[in-house]
């Protein structure tokens, strides 16, 4: 580790750059969020390794908040410190907040052929961005029998257990199984720390995480600023799964309070699934068109901070104890259980959602492979696939309107 706290030898420059090209690329949610970060920073950028990576991951699953802008944190914490980390959350998110919030002031709209077009071809790379991943994983992390039969089997745990309980609990099984089962063979751990946090940062995160979840509502009630604060701060700490998980926690607390219609809530929501970056942002549009102030431009950027804070805290808290035990042998065969219980996580989540809500007959699923055959045989960038399929799926909705 570098003087100035930095873990990977790179600058807060080069982590922002790297996270405002994905941000502005990254489209399909969190489990195609992930894709993005594998291609672009393991495979391209060799920023880590496939196992590193697959530790984050597994490890975010765990928590509360989005998995995948977590995941992202990490990756700029590890990278260049905690301005690493700021550089990193900002770049990825930056994109998505400004579009919803212009989409609050009328800028934007999502009606007609062209642009619901758009939206299918969206649709259509995170099929492709997923199936890459899914691809990718599988070869690295599942590398005999006994991986290959978790991955088959948190399948059916998910399948038959929906929710966020069905995921994590697939994790603590396939960890599980890594400790009970002798067939699995796994190599040592680089001894690099993945965010060079002390113990004492954790545990600092972790009373600050835990006072804002239990202060913030004793001081709330007469200052309109921290109500919209705490409400946002509350559903991001509370929700497991990020992404669409959240949208039951954000309509009670802005819906159900009488601040947001429930037509601009639907209509931002749809917003939401036309621009890249992360679902969580949906919170700057709902801040900025809350009744009274706070709103507008300020209230997004207190509903943004409030929503990404507990899962960033969260992260920050449990990092620095994680890094404690997992060089050690038997953590090692734990992770080797649970990153093929993630691959599993990841193959459903290419059936459904992904899969299924986006490809809806032969045409689909050729452009769909199309762009998996660009991005694995070719090698072709991301954002290229993107640009491409949006442009087939705005010129097959204007042949169809």
């Amino acid at each position: 580790m570098s003087e100035d706290g930095r873990v990977g030898g790179g600058t807060a420059r080069e982590v922002f750059l790297a996270f405002l090209k994905l941000g502005v690329t990254s489209f399909g949610g969190p489990i195609a969020h992930l894709g993005y970060f594998r291609h672009e920073l393991v495979t391209r950028r060799a920023w880590l390794g496939e196992a590193e990576y697959a530790d984050l991951v597994a490890l975010c699953q765990f928590l509360p908040g989005p998995a995948s802008s977590q995941v992202g944190f990490a990756l700029g914490l590890r990278r260049a410190g905690p301005l690493g980390a700021l550089a990193a959350w900002t770049g990825f998110t930056m994109p998505s907040a400004i579009l919803l919030v212009l989409f609050a002031y009328g800028a934007a709209s999502l009606d007609g052929a062209l642009a619901q077009g758009v939206l299918h071809g969206l649709k259509l790379v995170a099929v492709a961005v997923v199936a890459q991943a899914v691809f990718g994983m599988a070869r690295s992390l599942v590398t005999d029998r006994w991986r290959a039969a978790i991955v088959v089997l948190s399948v059916l745990v998910v399948a038959l257990v929906a929710g966020p309980v069905g995921q994590v609990g697939a994790i603590v099984l396939g960890a599980a199984l890594g400790l009970a089962l002798p067939g699995i063979k796994v190599p040592s751990a680089d001894p690099t720390r993945l965010a060079g946090l002390s113990r004492r940062a954790g545990a600092v995160a972790l009373v600050v995480f835990a006072a804002l979840l239990v202060g913030l509502p004793l001081i709330a009630a007469s200052q309109p600023a921290l109500a919209l604060f705490d409400a946002f701060y509350r559903s991001g700490a509370l929700v497991f799964g990020g992404g669409h998980v959240v949208l039951p926690l954000l309509d009670a607390e802005t819906v159900g309070r009488g601040w947001v219609s429930p037509d601009a809530f639907l209509a931002g929501y749809g917003a939401a699934q036309a621009v890249p970056g992360p679902l969580f942002t949906f919170a700057a549009y709902l801040g900025a068109i809350v009744q009274g102030p706070p709103n507008g431009v300020v209230g997004a950027l207190i509903a943004l901070v409030g929503i990404f804070l507990p899962g960033m805290l969260l992260l920050v808290g449990v990092l620095p104890f994680w890094e404690g035990w997992r060089t050690r042998h038997w953590a090692r065969s734990a992770m080797a259980g649970a990153n093929a219980a993630v691959v599993g996580l990841l193959g459903l989540a290419l059936y459904d959602p992904v899969f299924t809500s986006a490809v809806g007959g032969p045409v689909d699923l050729a452009l769909a492979l199309g762009g998996f055959v660009a991005l694995v045989a070719w090698r072709a960038a991301p954002w290229v696939v993107v640009v491409a399929l949006a442009a087939v799926g705005g010129l097959m909705g204007l042949l169809a309107g």
